[in-house]
């Protein structure tokens, strides 16, 4: 099995799984995706897309978590 690459998230390297996607790699941050907006390589990526998109190796993804408060 080949290494399938290497994905930037808030700028760590987090190794990538063979055909994983953002709602894969959510789950596996232990993530909820309600709580989270994302960035994908620079552009807003709109939570209508999170279940098609794939990453690729050398993405850069950033994960913003909600916070409610007062």
């Amino acid at each position: 099995m080949s290494d399938p690459g290497i994905v930037h998230v808030n700028g760590a390297p987090q190794p990538l799984g063979e055909g994983e996607g953002v709602l894969v790699l959510l789950r596996r941050l232990e993530l909820e995706p309600a709580q989270v907006a994302l960035e994908l390589n620079g552009a807003l990526l709109p939570r209508t897309r999170w279940e098609e998109a794939c990453l690729a190796p050398g993405d850069r993804l950033e994960i913003v978590t909600l916070v409610g408060g007062g």
